[in-house]
Order: C-alpha cells, then sequence, then structure tokens
C-alpha cells in the first residue's frame, strides 16, 4: 500500500530550537535548529516514503484570529536567533527535494489535516512527523503520528494511554483543558486527567455541557463559569481539514536533489560531514549515513558525535542576554514576563548547601531560553553595589511562586523551595524538574546534577562554582561574589535549567510509561519530601549523650579483650598493626587481598577468619560500636539545628538506580536494627509532650511483589491465606504440615525467600545457613520444584533484560543494565542478579513513594499529625497522642492501597513515645 509522510516543519523547527544548544557557523549565524530539522529529515528520507510533504506555517493572521482576536497573543514574539533560520531551514528543505507547503490563512496543523484525510480516502497510508498533541485528532486507522525526535509511534491505542481518551475525544478534551500557549480558554485547572474523567463519565463535550450542574466542588464552578466559552475552545482547537489546495497527495513527490545549492548552504553553516559526503557523491536522495546530529541529544540520539562541530563556547555569547536587576524598573519588567510566561524557571543562591541553615543571596528566572536574569539580594562585599530590598522582591514574587496554576520547573527544585520556605513562600506549581526527568529517563545514564546533564544533554560546559568563588581554604561565599560575575554565574542556572527541559521533556513524552512514572509518582513526591525535610525530628540530646558514654565504655572493654586475645597491647584503629599481628603474629589466613597485594582487614575480610580465633570478631564488634559513637551518638547531637531544636536530614530522590530515596546529613537510614546498641539510637528518636511516634512498617514487601510478579500459585497462596510465609515455604520444600517445621528449617525458608531476590548462589546460601555446598543446592532445587512460577519468572526477566538492555518496574520504571553483554564473567553475572532483583527493589520503592504521597494528601491541613522519616519500607511519623487511632488506620489505608497486587499488602503499625518503643 503507497504511504505518504507529512511532515510538521513548524513544530520540529521550535524544538529543536528549544532541544539544541545555540550553535552558530563561523560567521556567527545560528545554526541549532538547522540541525535538529535535518536530523529529522534525515529519518524521514531514510524510510523512502512514496509521497511527502514539509507544511510550514506561512506567516500572518489565520482564520482563528478572526475568530477570536486573543488567540496565540500570549505567545512572546519569535527569538531572533530562530527566525534568522527559517530562510536557510527552507532552502535546505527545497535543495533536498522535499515539496514545502505554505498557505496562507491557516496553520501547518489544518493543511496537514486536509491532506491526510485526502490520502486516508484514496487508500494511502498516512505518517504525521510532528510532537504536536493537537494533531492526535487525526489518528485513525491508516493515520498515525510519528515523533522523529523520540523514534516513538501514536496510534489509537497510544492516544487513549497517552491521553485518557479516545482519538475521536481529543478535540473535546483538548476544549476542556485549554491551551495557555495559544490562549485557547478551556475550564480553569481543568488539567488532562480530570478532562479525561469528564469525557469517560459523559462522552463527549456536549455531555460535559449538559451535566455541568452535577460536578461539584470548586472545579464544578470554574465549569460552569467556561460554559459560554467551551463552543469556541472547540472551534479553535478543531483542526481544518478542507484546506483549498493547489496540489493533490499524488503530486507530492521527492524530487532530485540539488547539489549545487545543499554545498552552498552545507559550507555556509558549517555541515561538514554532509559536505563531505556531497563531494565524495555519496547517493543523492537520502542523508542516511550523513549523521548530522550529537549522541546523547533528544534529536537522534544514534548519530555520531563527531558529525556536528564542537558548540563554541556559549558563556559569552549568552551573557548578553542575561539582565542583572538592581532597579525596581528592570523588576517589574520582569514580574510581567513572570505572569505572561508559559514556564518558569528559578534557583536560588544560598549561603550553604544546607538548606535548613542556609540564608538566601539571591534568585535567577528564565522563562526563555537564552534569556535569564539574576536578582542579587544579599552580596556583601566592600563596595558591592545598591540591591533592591530582599523583603519586598520576595513579597512581589510570593503571589507567583505560590500560584499552583503557574507551571514551573526547577533543577533539583526541593533545595529552592526549602530555602524559600524560610522567608514564608510555599511554592506550588512545580511541574518539572530536569534532575527528575533526567533520573526517569534513565537513571544510569549520568549524574543528574546540572554541569552533568549540561554537558550530556546539551553538550555545553558551564561556569562552574568554583570559577567564581574559588576553592578550598580560598572560596568565599557566593553572598562575596561580585555582582557581574554572580549574575553570569546564577542567570545560567535558569536559562541552562529550561533548556534541559526542553531537550528532556521530548524524551519523557515519547514513553507513556516513564512519563506516568515522573508525572504520577516522582514529581507530586518532592513537596512530600521537602516537607519532611523542613519537619525534621525531634532528637533526645541527653540520652545520646548517655549512650555515646556508654559505647566509649564498652569499647574500651573491647580493647582489653583484644589485647588479651593478641597477647600484648596494639592500636586497634591501626590496619597495618592489626595485619602483622592477624597474619604474621597467628598465622591466620589471609582470604582477601587488598590492591596492592597485602592481606586485607576490611569487614568482609574479618568475618571469612571470624570462625578461627577470638581477635576478628572482638575488631568487627569493637568498628562496629565505634561507627555507631562516631555516625549517631556523638554526631546527631552536634547537627541539631538551633532554630528548630531538630535535626533535618536530605532526602535524594536522583541517587539510587532502582528508584529508592536515600538519605544523607544525616543518614537517617543506615541505623543498624541487628544489634541491641543499634536499636537503641531509636530511643533518642523521640516525639514532644502529648505526642507519640508512629511507626508504619509493609511487612516482606519485595517478597510480596515477587508473589505478584511471579504468579507463582503457591507462593500467592501462603500469602493469601495469611499465615507464616517462611514456615509455609519450609513446608513446601521439606514436605512437611507447617505445624512439624523446625526452627531451623524456617531460617533456611527465609535465607532462600530472601536471597533468591538477590542472586544468591549455593554457595552463598551454604555459607549463610552453615551447611555443604550440596545441601544448599539441593534446598534451591526443591524450592524451584515447588515454586516453579518463580524460576520461571526469573529466568524470563533475565532474557528480557538481555534483549531490551533494561528491566521494569511493576509502574514502568526502567532500570538500564550496561554490563549484561561484559566479558567480565563476574560483572556479567552481577547484571543479571540485578536484573533479578531491581524490578522487586524498585516496585518497592515506587509502592512507598505512592503510599507517601497519599498519606501527605490525607494529612494536608492536618494539624495533628506529620510525616517524619521514610527508611526504606517503613514510614515515621509524629501523631498528637489524642489522635492515633484515626491517624493509625488512615495510614495503614493509604499504604495498603498503595498498590493492587495478587496478595495483600500487609502494613504492620507501632506506636510508642520514642521510635525504638515504635517498633
Amino acid at each position: 500500500m503507497p504511504n505518504l509522510t507529512l511532515i510538521d516543519g513548524s513544530s520540529y523547527l521550535y524544538r529543536a530550537f528549544h532541544a539544541l544548544p545555540p550553535l552558530s557557523n563561523a560567521n556567527g549565524e545560528p545554526t541549532g535548529a538547522l540541525f535538529g530539522v535535518v536530523n529529522m529529515l534525515r529519518t524521514t528520507l531514510k524510510a523512502r516514503p512514496d509521497y511527502v510533504a514539509f507544511v510550514s506555517d506561512a506567516s500572518g493572521p489565520t482564520f482563528r484570529n478572526a475568530m477570536y482576536d486573543k488567540y496565540k497573543a500570549n505567545r512572546p514574539p519569535m527569538p531572533d536567533e530562530l527566525r534568522a533560520q527559517i530562510e536557510p531551514m527552507l532552502a535546505i528543505v527545497g535543495a533536498l527535494g522535499f515539496p514545502i507547503l505554505r498557505v496562507n490563512g491557516v496553520e501547518a496543523d489544518d493543511v496537514i489535516g486536509t491532506l491526510a484525510l485526502e490520502a486516508h480516502e484514496h487508500g494511502i497510508d498516512v505518517l504525521i512527523s510532528t510532537g504536536d498533541k493537537d494533531l492526535a485528532q487525526l489518528v485513525r486507522p491508516g493515520i498515525t503520528l510519528i515523533n522523529t525526535m523520540t523514534n516513538t509511534t501514536m496510534d489509537d491505542a497510544a492516544v487513549v494511554e497517552k491521553f485518557g481518551v479516545t482519538p475521536a475525544q481529543i478535540i473535546d478534551f483538548l476544549s476542556l483543558t485549554g491551551d495557555t500557549v495559544d490562549n485557547v480558554p478551556g475550564v480553569t485547572k481543568c488539567g488532562p486527567k480530570t478532562a479525561a474523567k469528564w469525557l469517560a463519565e459523559y462522552g463527549s463535550l456536549d455531555g460535559v455541557i449538559a451535566n455541568a450542574g452535577k460536578v461539584g466542588g470548586k472545579i464544578g464552578e470554574y465549569l460552569r463559569e467556561a460554559l459560554p466559552t467551551l463552543p469556541l475552545s472547540r472551534q479553535l482547537v478543531t483542526i481544518k481539514t478542507d484546506v483549498s489546495l493547489d496540489v493533490t497527495v499524488q503530486q507530492l513527490m521527492l524530487r532530485e536533489r540539488d547539489v549545487e545549492a545543499l554545498r552552498e548552504l552545507f559550507t555556509r553553516y558549517g555541515f561538514k560531514a554532509a559536505l563531505k559526503e556531497l563531494d565524495e557523491g555519496a547517493a543523492g536522495t537520502t542523508l542516511a549515513e550523513t549523521g548530522i546530529g550529537r549522541q546523547g541529544q533528544a534529536i537522534a540520539p544514534q548519530t555520531s558525535a563527531a558529525v556536528l562541530p564542537e558548540p563554541k563556547p556559549q558563556a559569552p555569547a549568552l551573557a548578553a542576554a542575561y539582565e542583572l536587576v538592581t532597579t525596581q524598573v528592570q523588576f517589574e519588567q520582569w514580574l510581567v514576563r513572570l505572569h505572561d510566561a508559559p514556564l518558569i524557571a528559578f534557583d536560588t543562591e544560598t549561603t550553604s548547601l544546607d538548606a535548613m541553615q542556609a540564608h538566601i543571596v539571591g534568585i535567577s528566572l528564565s522563562v526563555q531560553p537564552g534569556q535569564a536574569c539574576y536578582i542579587p539580594l544579599a552580596h556583601d562585599y566592600p563596595g558591592a553595589p545598591t540591591q533592591l530590598p530582599r523583603e519586598e522582591v520576595l513579597a512581589a514574587l510570593k503571589p507567583i511562586l505560590e500560584d499552583p496554576a503557574r507551571p514551573k520547573v526547577g533543577q533539583h527544585a526541593k533545595y529552592d523551595m526549602n530555602i524559600l520556605s524560610h522567608y514564608g513562600i510555599a511554592v506550588q506549581g512545580l511541574q518539572q524538574d530536569t534532575m527528575l526527568e533526567s533520573y526517569v529517563w534513565n537513571a544510569t545514564a549520568t549524574r543528574h546534577d546540572m554541569d552533568s546533564l549540561a554537558k550530556k544533554y546539551l553538550g555545553y560546559d558551564t561556569v562552574k562554582y568554583e570559577e567564581v568563588a574559588g576553592k578550598g581554604a580560598k572560596q568565599i561565599s557566593f553572598s562575596q561574589v561580585d555582582l557581574e560575575t554572580a549574575c553570569r554565574y546564577a542567570a545560567e542556572d535558569a536559562d541552562i535549567t529550561l533548556r534541559l527541559h526542553h531537550a528532556l521533556w521530548p524524551l519523557l513524552e515519547g514513553q507513556p510509561a516513564l512519563r506516568k512514572v515522573y508525572e504520577e509518582i516522582e514529581i507530586p513526591l518532592v513537596p512530600v519530601l521537602a516537607g519532611m525535610e523542613q519537619r525534621g525530628v525531634l532528637i533526645d540530646v541527653g540520652e545520646l549523650r548517655k549512650q555515646s558514654q556508654q559505647l566509649g565504655k564498652r569499647m574500651h572493654e573491647l580493647q582489653q579483650e583484644a589485647w588479651q586475645a593478641a597477647g600484648h597491647e596494639f592500636n586497634l584503629d591501626s590496619p597495618k598493626q592489626l595485619q602483622a599481628i592477624l597474619f604474621d603474629e597467628l598465622g591466620l589466613p589471609a582470604k582477601l587481598k587488598t590492591p596492592t597485594g597485602q592481606p586485607s582487614t576490611n569487614e568482609e575480610a574479618l568475618e571469612a577468619i571470624a570462625d578461627q580465633h577470638a581477635l576478628p570478631r572482638l575488631i568487627l564488634d569493637y568498628r562496629g560500636l565505634a561507627k555507631l559513637r562516631s555516625t549517631y551518638t556523638e554526631k546527631l547531637a552536634e547537627i541539631v539545628n538551633p532554630r528548630t531544636g531538630r535535626v533535618h536530614t536530605s532526602y535524594h530522590q536522583g541517587a539510587v538506580a532502582t528508584g529508592r530515596i536515600s538519605s544523607a546529613d544525616p543518614n537517617l537510614q543506615n541505623i543498624p536494627v541487628r544489634t541491641e546498641e543499634g536499636r537503641r539510637i531509636r530511643q533518642a528518636f523521640i516525639a514532644p509532650e502529648e505526642w507519640r511516634v508512629l511507626a508504619a512498617d509493609y511487612s516482606q514487601i519485595e517478597l510480596r511483589i515477587m508473589a505478584h510478579l511471579s504468579g507463582d500459585e503457591g507462593l500467592v497462596r501462603a500469602f493469601q491465606e495469611g499465615g507464616d510465609v517462611h514456615r509455609a515455604t519450609a513446608a513446601e520444600v521439606f514436605g512437611l504440615e507447617p505445624e512439624a517445621v523446625s526452627a531451623n528449617q524456617r531460617r533456611a525458608a527465609k535465607a532462600i525467600n530472601f536471597g533468591l531476590m538477590y542472586g544468591m548462589s549455593a554457595f552463598g546460601l551454604a555459607r549463610q545457613l552453615g551447611v555443604d555446598r550440596g545441601e544448599a543446592s539441593d534446598y534451591m532445587a526443591r524450592y524451584f520444584s515447588r515454586y516453579p512460577g518463580v524460576h520461571a519468572f526469573m529466568e524470563a526477566t533475565r532474557e528480557r533484560a538481555h534483549r531490551d538492555g533494561y528491566v521494569q518496574t511493576l509502574f514502568g520504571r526502567r532500570l538500564y543494565l550496561d554490563n549484561l553483554s561484559a566479558r567480565n564473567q563476574a560483572l556479567r553475572a552481577g547484571a543479571e542478579r540485578a536484573a533479578v532483583n531491581a524490578p522487586m527493589q524498585g516496585t518497592a520503592a515506587d509502592i512507598i513513594k505512592r503510599a507517601m504521597i497519599a498519606v501527605a494528601a490525607w494529612l494536608k491541613g492536618r494539624d495533628d499529625a506529620h510525616m517524619l522519616m521514610q527508611v526504606h519500607d517503613e514510614l515515621v511519623f509524629e501523631v498528637r497522642a489524642d489522635a492515633v487511632d484515626t491517624v493509625r488506620e488512615a495510614i495503614r489505608a493509604r499504604m495498603a492501597g498503595a498498590a493492587e497486587l495478587r496478595v495483600p499488602l500487609i502494613v504492620d503499625i507501632g506506636v510508642g513515645k520514642n521510635w525504638d518503643e515504635a517498633h
């Protein structure tokens, strides 16, 4: 069947401009958007369509402007750098042989719609190359959208998955949501979920209008207010499909390219690889091998980085567009820009990386790539120019930053939200965070700090903090940096944040499952974590000091015992002295070596010989207590915030590849619980007078997830019956009645249950149980014979990982595994173990994040309970004593309802005056 490809040139030109860094040729002419468009054309030409057209907006007003004079009135003027690339783009497109269509009075979408339906009626398959959501209304059997920037297609099913409505309902969907960029009115605060919900319930826009009186709450009021303008919104978003055209589909044939014109254009704009191909006489109708693109970019990420010239240093060029705001007139001009902006990038400069101790020094803002401002608020070096009053600036920004209807983007925005909270600003409307966009797209591709992301996704080297503030002992506070230098650094942060979003967002848009993880888990979690960090946890400093003294006393006793075991005194903290005693004097075997070939005395090495002499165990015990003392009993008392009287940790969303949240400064997730001394530290985490600590912990969540994902009947049944799953497993493995299972058999079953999820081998199991390898292998063989679904799941997961290069959680989060094809067997085996474990560990991470979001929503507005900590599968709260019963059941219900599994999610909840009592 013949096919037609329609290229939405206007859409791709804009997206390429915002996705790529502002490249330029030797004459300083901008070329970034040109590179992006030619990449898209390369993909199109490689497919060899029968018919093709490049459709672009003509200049001047359209029939929609006559219908509604405010249509697209809020759009900022086209950047000069982009406008300068339109004519060169059309020249290159024409020279490549593409028919170009630009029709006055209508938009490119209308021309595309008309040609798509004409081709469809003649039995021609249509592929629309675009990133514009409005064109989804054209999708039907035989008409498909393709986004060549992300290499994703959209048919009927994909439309439903992405928008929650059918293609036939897209017009009504867009009418309800409106469009702030195009100034389509819509219904105030009606987002995609609400629009999809209404259309599912009432069928169409007319049905929604007819039933508007039934919709309750504030959103119902907004719907009724919008009733007079909804018919207009529908007209504005409906693509015209009867445009009078001078060509038919059959006339849209690819022409022979103009080699001489291409040579001149490629030379002028620095397309060196394409020019080389041209001069070498490469094939004349495709650009399949030109490789115009940039590795790792949103555009054609599979192409070679060597094709594009390296981006020139941009800081000097961009600095001209960075404004240092020190006058009221400048500030008011930026307030107007913020009010009209479709997306606001913001960033703060402060005196410290500790968000709970830092003071704000300045704030940077950007609403358009390449343009940003820095508003200094507290630079206090000698001779510093006058700056706008901090209180007045923040008071003016407060309504904008707190407006949930004004979308905002940040890079690790949680930090900035915490800083602004000190000044009475509760940031709302955070729709995007570039750190999290990168993290969800590929958690292991790079670090997710701004410098790393700018280098990877924009090919841009940012100004580093050390370049403006110095290094080491000579480093100065940012408040001491001169304003011009500070502006260059700080404004760049906001600008690059906006540019990164334009580069990363198209990637997520093309992957509905990843976009869902981002929009429904990671972004809503940011304010939840920020609130927990701001609240902090109350610490009994006196209890910690008492424990520190007790630990010191026990360490002294262990030192005496170690000296006795060694036969003389020595420094227990000296690896060199310990090495000589263990391996030279006592003659113990050196099971592990250091990188330099010396016998190791690390924890693993000492554990390996702890059964052969008393000294290794004494050293291990001593080190464990020393770590507890230095990390917790002494440090926690030192870092109590003097302003709040509490300890404030920092939760990291973008640090663990599986999706787990990590904790730092201090790390509250690594407090040992297997020793009495470790558990006692939790006694210092207390509730205020008349309050209680409530700890809610998922029971065996990863094993339950294994049951769900594998669907193994025996394992599912064990959980559904609600008994002791380890005893049930032992009964299956050893062929016994549950009541006949011994303690050792249950222990073996527990080790298998949990060990398999982490890829434990028979050798590892034997070591853990203290049995020989043959017996451990027999246990595992029996386990898999009784739970064949588990074995099948593990094998299928490994196969999928090798096939796809990644594994997924239940909710669609991906973990890429680079070492699956490594030549090194140990690396390959480790990647396969991770492949089996990651879906469970990652799904557990997603579930507790979903639970935190649900619980936080329930707690919003309440003053009788606060979420304090997240520790692995546990959430810790501070609850007023008289509200414990109500809060406990509400938390249990929301945690248990965070996922629908084949087996129940059980939540164990304890309450006490301190964290230890709550267990």
